[in-house]
Parts: structure tokens; C-alpha cells; sequence
């Protein structure tokens, strides 16, 4: 039996012909390497989005709305499906405008039949204008569905012997709609159902991330960004031999190149610190993709579709020392400070417990956490829930909250024990105004907080202190090197 590999192809990776070709391109590769790969995609890119467009706009009772941007989700999904068809038919030109082979009539056959079936629910949902999470996430899971599906005919049609398994047969979950936990063991079961009997017979199977279901078969979903959590599932469930994340990225860099463009690629890094990045901001894994990986001790590696030839980042459980004091600086926006103010309670026994719980009323996370003499406070990422955890919190105290914050996380090893670090990142950014530190709570991590609009100053100030002098072992610096030597050229 080949080793088993999860592939997670991104919706950048699966966006149109293009990229769906390039990605089977890479799977082949794979399979040619001797592995038996396991593919999870995404919807095609902006689809989801769309979705839920089209579900806000038959909730309000606009119909002809929501059925207009379904109507161009279908026409875009049938033109994708087309083009794959024709050019695995060798059509000339892949022209789509007079290819009516069987593949193609099947396959315009059944997403006809999808958006039928989405349009339905749409019409009820006009008629009722009330969109719960139930219908949200049936309405949303569509995007994973058709792409899947679609992607697994595009495979066998290249010889890849692609097959297609829904992932609600397989990713079973919990009832709590639009952020569904899922539950392992039956996934595992699940797993060993659907999936290792294609894999075992050498097939390539595609299923849809993000997407699940309850023992009972209502559709869930894990949460946006949760094609990775799937991969990591699927993964942990199968004891796959890796977990590859397919994104439009070379891998996790120091900081995001749009803001700095000298970052560089992290080679290696650790799960541990990996999952403070993710939690705290960096887009390249959803923060639950680390977790199952973790348990079952498997590599994630996070991999570049449009450039397939660079070895991207690897995340295992421990990586090798770096004389660099940090290894990346994320960055988490649209935050907000509340501040709990009362002079009188706040050595009280059990005060802080009723401020917490306030927080676990409103199912709100808390990011960070401050206390001083007379005060707590704390930032959240949520704005829609901000009115009513101020009204609880002021049964208890004074409460005041300010928006348009950011969270500067700088993840490296054993931050706690090196001498003079504060010093260095708060002389680095002695510019700019300082509204909440963390340091100490973990030894992998410093945080701060500031307003919104200084981050990215902030972040470019931290990275030419930190990574003026990259250790070659953990980052890609011949890629500094190479980008340094055309500019000179040029």
C-alpha cells in the first residue's frame, strides 16, 4: 500500500480551469512519486461569499435577488465544467461553444440539478424571511459540493482515477450550525467506510472541506477556513503519513509580504508555534487545522499550487533552534478593548469568574487580558455581540469599549528566557502608542495592542529589527538573495 497523503487545494487553487488543471498536475505528480494522495478542496474562489449573498438576500424577501446570483453561479460552475470536459477530450482550442459529448451532457446534468435544488430552498427561504443556521449552512455547503464533485470528473477524465465522495458522510458533527465540532471517532469510522476502500484500490478521492453532517444527516459546517480543519481530520482520522495545504503562498512567512516585502519563508517551525500564528492572525491555516494533526504527530506542510517546486514550510512537532529570537509576526485586526472598571470588586472573591462568564454567555472568546489595581481588561474579535456583553458587564462594573484595535503576535522560541527582548520590540516601535501587553503567558509568544491604522508601521519597524540577519537553517534566505540581486540587475 502507497503511503497516504491529505492534499487541501485552497479556493485559489480550484478558482477556475486554470487552476483545477494545475492542480490535477500536482495530484499527478503525487501519485507518480508513489503516494496515494486523499484530495480535500474548497469551493471555487468567492463562492461561498456569494452564497451567503444570495441567502442575506432571499431572508430579506428578495428573491430575484438571490436567484440572480445563483443564476451566475451556475453559469460560472457549467463554463468551468465545460472547459475541463473539452480539453480532456482534446478538444482544439478547448472550446467549449460545440462540444456535446456524453461527459459534457452528464455533467451539465447534475449542477443543473444542484442549483435546482439550491434555487427551491431560496424561494422558501424568500417566503419565510427568516435564514437560521440550519438553512445557512445547507445553503453554504453547496459551494464544497459542486466543486468536489466536479473536480473528482476532471480527475478521472486525466486518468487519475478520481472519485468522488461527499465529506457529509464522513465529517460527522455536532447540531451547532455554521461552527459545527466534529466528533472523531465516528469520523474515523466514517473514514474507513468511504474512503480507504477507494484508497486502497489505488483511486484518487475528492471530497469538499468545511462540510459535515450529523449523525442524523443535516448538514454542518466547521467554521470559515474550515477546508484545513477537514484536511487535518481526514488526516488524523486515515493516520496519513502528512497533511499538505495547497494555498497561493509559498509557506509561512515572517510577515505578510504585502506589508513587508523582504519577509521571508519559515523552512520549519513547531506545531506550537505554528497554532499561536494562526490563532493570532496569519491566514495561511485556520487555527483547528493544527490540533488533530498534533495528536496523531503528523507533518503539515503548507505548499505554493501556482509554485509547486518550492519546498514551502514544514510544521512538526519540534523544530530545530534558531539564533533568530522570533520566527514570524502575525497580525489579528477589527478588535476591541473593553475595559471593566470597579474599583471596589475587583480583589472580590468570584469577580472575576462573573466577568468570564459573562463572555461564556455570549459565546465569545476572549483573545487577551490585562488586570490592573482597578481594572480588567480585554479584546475581542466580535462587534455584533459588543452591546450585549457591555450590558451584562455593567451589572458589575463600569464598562467602556473601543473598536479599530490590532493584536501584534510575535511567535518564536523560549521568548521568556532571553534577556533584553522587551527592550528590543518596544524600542523598535517606540513611535507607536502601546495599549495592552502579553508577555509571559507563553514562552512562544509576545503580544501587544494598538490602534488599527499603526499595525502595519508597527510590523515593518519589527521586522527590520528581527530579520535583518535571518539564521539560513530556519529561513529561505538564498530567496532575499536572489530578489536582491535582480533588483540590482534591473
Amino acid at each position: 500500500m502507497k503511503k497516504l497523503v491529505v492534499m487541501k487545494f485552497g479556493g485559489t487553487s480550484v478558482e477556475d480551469a486554470v487552476a483545477i488543471n494545475r492542480t490535477a498536475s500536482i495530484v499527478s505528480t503525487r501519485r507518480n512519486q508513489g503516494v496515494q494522495p486523499i484530495v480535500v478542496v474548497s469551493a471555487m474562489a468567492k463562492v461561498t461569499d456569494q452564497l451567503l449573498a444570495a441567502a442575506n438576500a432571499a431572508s430579506r424577501g428578495d428573491r430575484n435577488g438571490a436567484l440572480a446570483i445563483t443564476a451566475r453561479l451556475r453559469s460560472r460552475h457549467k463554463e468551468v465544467a465545460c472547459r475541463l470536459t473539452a480539453q480532456a477530450a482534446a478538444k482544439p482550442g478547448n472550446d467549449c461553444a460545440d462540444f456535446t459529448g456524453p461527459e459534457y451532457a452528464e455533467t451539465q446534468t447534475w449542477i443543473d440539478a444542484e442549483f435546482d435544488a439550491l434555487d427551491e430552498i431560496l424561494r422558501g427561504l424568500a417566503a419565510v424571511n427568516e435564514l437560521t443556521p440550519r438553512i445557512s449552512d445547507m445553503i453554504v455547503s453547496y459551494g464544497e459540493r459542486l466543486s468536489s464533485r466536479m473536480i473528482a470528473e476532471a480527475f478521472a477524465q486525466r486518468g487519475l482515477d478520481g472519485v468522488h465522495v461527499d465529506a457529509r458522510h464522513c465529517i460527522i458533527t455536532d447540531a451547532q450550525h455554521g461552527k459545527a465540532i466534529p466528533q472523531d471517532a465516528l469520523i474515523a469510522e466514517r473514514l474507513k467506510e468511504y474512503v480507504l476502500p477507494h484508497a486502497y484500490q489505488g483511486k484518487t478521492v475528492v471530497m469538499g472541506g468545511f462540510i459535515g453532517s450529523t449523525e442524523k444527516g443535516v448538514t454542518t459546517t466547521l467554521g470559515r477556513g474550515g477546508s484545513d480543519f477537514t484536511a487535518a481530520l481526514v488526516g488524523g482520522g486515515i493516520h496519513a503519513e502528512a497533511i499538505e495545504i495547497w494555498t497561493d503562498v509559498n509557506g509561512i512567512m515572517t510577515a505578510d509580504p504585502r506589508v513587508c516585502p523582504d519577509a521571508l519563508r519559515v523552512k520549519t517551525i513547531s506545531f506550537e508555534e505554528a497554532a499561536e500564528l494562526a490563532y493570532f492572525g496569519a491566514k495561511v491555516l485556520h487555527p483547528a487545522t493544527i490540533l488533530p494533526a498534533v495528536q496523531k504527530n503528523i507533518p503539515v506542510l503548507v505548499l505554493n499550487s501556482r509554485n509547486p517546486e518550492n519546498e514551502g514550510t514544514r510544521i512538526i512537532s519540534l523544530a530545530p533552534s534558531c539564533r533568530s529570537p522570533f520566527k514570524s509576526i502575525a497580525v489579528k485586526k477589527k478588535l476591541t478593548i473593553i475595559d471593566v472598571v470597579a474599583s471596589r470588586m475587583l480583589m472580590t472573591h468570584g469577580y472575576l469568574r462573573a466577568i468570564f462568564e459573562v463572555f461564556d454567555k455570549h459565546k465569545t472568546p476572549v483573545d487577551m487580558v490585562s488586570t490592573s489595581e482597578v481594572s480588567v481588561s480585554l479584546t475581542v474579535d466580535t462587534t455584533e455581540k459588543i452591546p450585549e456583553i457591555a450590558a451584562d458587564l455593567s451589572k458589575l462594573a463600569d464598562v467602556k469599549y473601543e473598536g479599530r484595535k490590532a493584536l501584534v503576535c510575535m511567535v518564536g522560541e523560549n521568548i521568556r528566557g532571553q534577556n533584553g527582548i522587551a527592550a528590543r520590540v518596544f524600542g523598535a516601535i517606540r513611535h507607536i502608542n502601546i495599549r495592552m501587553i502579553s508577555q509571559g503567558a507563553s514562552e512562544i509568544n509576545m503580544s501587544f495592542m494598538i490602534e488599527e491604522e499603526d499595525a502595519d508601521e508597527a510590523v515593518r519597524s519589527l521586522h527590520a529589527e528581527f530579520f535583518e540577519d535571518p539564521d539560513p537553517e530556519v529561513f529561505d534566505v538564498e530567496a532575499r538573495k536572489s530578489a536582491a540581486a535582480e533588483t540590482t540587475v534591473r
